[in-house]
């Protein structure tokens, strides 16, 4: 199927309905993804990107009955991962000599991958490729989100083909965001944000001023996956802008595991204490070994604070803790807070471990944490009660209004 966006931009992507994990098994795609690919005709004829390996003879099918293969003059890579270059050996197979414009990082990727020494032609910021009556404009975006990102520009359509940046993964029927969900749609993208694109913030931010210096004016922006923004599209950049200012929401976070369900009912009287303040926090709670751990991190992204919670089990944490906890770090959250908790029945290290882990993330302690000894009496609920309450009144949130 292709899907004509304007008179001289055809969609030929691929939408893929099945997929539920992506990047290997690390992120997950509940609502599916694209990949999409756009032709370009003018006097010239240009291609940008393709699609993941797997579809490769479908896309080069299609691509095919959509116009002749050999009229394609230029190929442009915006990105060398291969769910966007994965049919690009197909393809190179049909029109070996077509030149394929790239950064001299993607072209080090490119190689990489494939093993082929393709017609490459390195594009840098500001370089400019004719089609005739428009013309494309290059635009580096090293790590966003890697090194051999770039984006490109349409003049005339006024038509920003940005790749990863303000994509997301959500396979529709529909092609524009105003046709679509608008709740389902911003939840992908601050998830597809907090997952991948937080360490990046400041390249993000740089990026963005960047771009807006150029002063292009951009009537669509199309991305690499996910729906494309019609209505209103930088709305999507302004988003992009305040989540890369070390966003937060007036939200507090409890990530555990338990194994006798010690820490779980921790865990739930410390949200029970912090609800009983008189602040407006939303408390979110997460079993790390039951609940995807893209959606904790995407709650984590949105926090002030997180609570993170384990029995101790062989001198050490379970292993669901371990791991969220490891993601947590490699993400760099910045100017969030954070506290330990956890039960167990002789030796206790488990909330030292935590707190460790979380300082080593760059969470500001709010305290030594709390933990209890076997199953928690009524005292040591008293104390978790109190404990969730101290939490709350140590993140700068506004007090209720009108009984809310």
């Amino acid at each position: 199927m292709s899907f004509a966006i304007t008179e001289s931009i055809t969609w030929v992507g691929k939408k893929d309905w099945e997929i539920r994990k992506f990047h290997g098994e690390e992120y997950s795609t509940h609502r599916g993804s694209t990949y999409n690919s756009y032709l370009v005709r003018d006097q010239k004829i240009a291609l940008i990107d393709t699609v993941w390996a797997p579809f490769a003879d479908e896309f080069i099918r299609r691509l095919a009955n959509e116009i002749d293969l050999a009229k394609i003059d230029f190929v442009i890579t915006n990105h060398a991962e291969p769910d966007h270059s994965g049919a690009l050996p197909a393809l190179m197979k049909m029109i070996p000599e077509t030149p394929i414009y790239c950064t001299a990082n993607a072209v080090k990727s490119l190689r990489g991958h494939y093993h082929q020494d393709w017609n490459f032609q390195v594009a840098k910021t500001g370089d400019r490729l004719s089609l005739g009556g428009k013309e494309l404009v290059f635009i580096e975006a090293p790590m966003l989100h890697w090194p051999d990102s770039m984006f490109c520009y349409l003049t005339e359509e006024q038509i920003l083909f940005s790749n990863d940046a303000f994509g997301h993964h959500l396979a529709s029927e529909h092609m524009f965001n105003d046709q679509v969900d608008r709740c389902e749609l911003y939840q992908e993208c601050i998830k597809y944000y907090a997952n991948i694109l937080t360490p990046f913030s400041r390249q993000v931010t740089k990026k963005i001023k960047e771009f807006v210096g150029l002063n292009l004016p951009v009537k669509m922006i199309c991305p690499s996956h996910g729906i494309i923004w019609r209505e209103d599209p930088l709305q999507i950049v302004n988003q992009y802008a305040a989540w890369a200012d070390d966003y937060q929401e007036n939200q507090i976070t409890i990530i555990y595991d338990t194994m006798w369900n010690s820490t779980r009912i921790m865990a739930e009287t410390l949200a029970a204490g912090i609800r009983s303040s008189d602040l407006a926090v939303t408390v979110k709670l997460y079993n790390a070994a039951r609940s995807d751990a893209n959606d904790i991190l995407t709650e984590v992204f949105r926090s002030k604070a997180i609570l993170v919670g384990s029995p101790t089990i062989n001198r050490g944490i379970l292993s669901s803790v371990a791991a969220i906890l490891e993601e947590i770090k490699g993400l760099g959250f910045k100017g969030k807070k954070a506290a330990a908790f956890g039960s167990y029945g002789w030796s206790g290290e488990g909330i030292k471990i935590i707190s460790s882990r979380l300082h080593e993330a760059g969470f500001a302690l709010v305290n030594e944490g709390i933990r209890t000894l076997w199953n928690p009496d009524h005292k040591s609920l008293d104390g978790c009660y109190e404990f969730g309450s101290s939490v709350a009144d140590q993140c700068p949130f506004a007090t209720k209004q009108n009984g809310a």
